[in-house]
C-alpha cells in the first residue's frame, strides 16, 4: 500500500511546482521532500519525475497517482465533514481568501453574523485575487475563497472545485473630471470620450484588466495606463482627484453614494459575478455551509443598500 503522505507530497508538487515551494508550504527541508518522494518512487516502482531544465516534471505515472490522491483527500475531506455535522457545536478554524472589493463590503458583515451564531469558529482571511487564490484553494491552502469573473473573461472550472453565485455586480465608467449635466445615452461614446484620459486599470495578467482593455478596444481607442493597481480604493481616489479615468463596481461604495460622476457601460458587459468556491468534499462541511449562508445574507443585505 502506498504511503499516503508521500502521496500528498506528490500532489503539493503538481499544484506547487517546485521542491522549493513544496518545503517552503509544509515547512520541511527540500531535501526531506526530495528523499520521500525517491521513497515513494521505490515504493511504486517506477519514476514520478523527470528533470525539465532546472526543475522538474510529473511522469505520466506520476499524474495518474495524483489523481487517485485527489480522490483519496475528498473522501476524507467528506468524513471530516461528517464528523463536524455530528457535533453540536462550531469549532475549529475556517480559512477564507477574498478579493479587495468582497472583503471590504460583504465579509465584514459575513463576520459578524458567523461570530453571533458560531462564537467558537475561528475565521482567518486573507486579501488575494482570483488568479492566485483558485490555485492556493486547489492546494488547499484555503477552505473558501470569493472570487468574481468578468464579462467575456469565464474563470477556469476545475472538476474537483464548486462554485454558487452570491451576486451580479453593476460595473460603471468613473468620469475624472466634474459632471457637466449632459449624459450621453451611447455607452460607447461615453467611453470614447475618454480616450484621451489617464487611466488607472489593474495589474496586466489579471481579468480585470482583459476585461477592461477589451471594453476600450472595442470603443475604438488604446487607453493610456498610467496607474496599476489592485486597490480600488486607490482607484476611486485617482478619479476623485481627477488624475485617472477607471472601471468602478458597485461594491467598492459599500452601499454609500458614489464621490464621482458614473456612466453606464454597454449592455453585456456591465456586470461581473462574484461568487464562492470550494472543494467539492468540503460542500457539506457546516462550517463551509455557515459561511456561505452568512456571504448569501450579507450579499442581500448590501442588495437592498445598494
Amino acid at each position: 500500500m502506498f504511503d499516503l503522505h508521500r502521496l500528498r507530497l506528490l500532489r503539493e508538487l503538481k499544484h506547487r511546482g517546485t521542491l522549493a515551494a513544496v518545503a517552503q508550504a509544509l515547512s520541511y527541508a527540500p531535501s526531506s521532500v526530495s528523499q520521500q518522494l525517491s521513497q515513494l518512487e521505490a515504493e511504486v516502482g517506477v519514476p514520478l519525475l523527470e528533470p525539465v531544465g532546472r526543475r522538474v516534471r510529473l511522469t505520466e505515472q506520476a499524474e495518474i497517482l495524483v489523481a487517485h490522491t485527489e480522490a483519496i483527500l475528498q473522501r476524507l475531506e467528506r468524513a471530516e465533514a461528517d464528523i463536524a455535522a455530528s457535533l453540536t457545536d462550531l469549532n475549529g478554524t475556517l480559512r477564507i481568501a477574498s478579493f479587495q472589493t468582497a472583503a471590504l463590503t460583504l465579509v465584514p458583515t459575513a463576520l459578524g453574523l458567523l461570530r453571533e451564531l458560531h462564537p467558537h469558529l475561528r475565521v482567518h482571511v486573507t486579501h488575494m485575487e482570483p488568479e492566485k487564490a483558485l490555485p492556493a484553494l486547489q492546494a488547499r491552502d484555503f477552505d473558501l475563497i470569493v472570487a468574481e469573473e468578468y464579462p467575456g473573461n469565464p474563470n477556469p472550472r476545475p472538476a474537483e472545485l464548486q462554485q454558487e453565485d452570491l451576486l451580479d455586480d453593476t460595473l460603471h465608467l468613473a468620469l475624472p473630471m466634474p459632471a457637466d449635466g449632459t449624459e450621453t445615452d451611447d455607452p460607447m461614446a461615453a467611453l470614447l470620450s475618454l480616450a484621451d484620459h489617464p487611466w488607472v486599470m489593474e495589474p496586466e495578467g489579471t481579468a480585470a484588466r482583459h476585461w477592461a482593455m477589451s471594453l476600450c478596444r472595442n470603443a475604438g481607442f488604446e487607453p493610456d495606463v498610467r496607474f496599476d493597481t489592485t486597490d480600488l480604493l486607490l482607484h476611486v481616489r485617482l478619479v476623485e482627484q481627477h488624475h485617472a479615468a477607471a472601471f468602478l463596481p458597485d461594491l467598492v461604495w459599500s452601499g454609500r453614494p458614489p464621490t464621482v460622476p458614473l456612466r453606464h457601460l454597454p449592455r453585456g458587459r456591465r456586470t461581473r459575478r462574484v461568487f464562492t468556491v470550494v472543494r467539492r468534499g468540503r460542500t457539506q462541511h457546516p462550517a463551509i455551509q455557515a459561511c456561505r449562508d452568512a456571504l448569501r445574507r450579507a450579499s442581500a443585505l448590501h442588495s437592498q443598500q445598494a
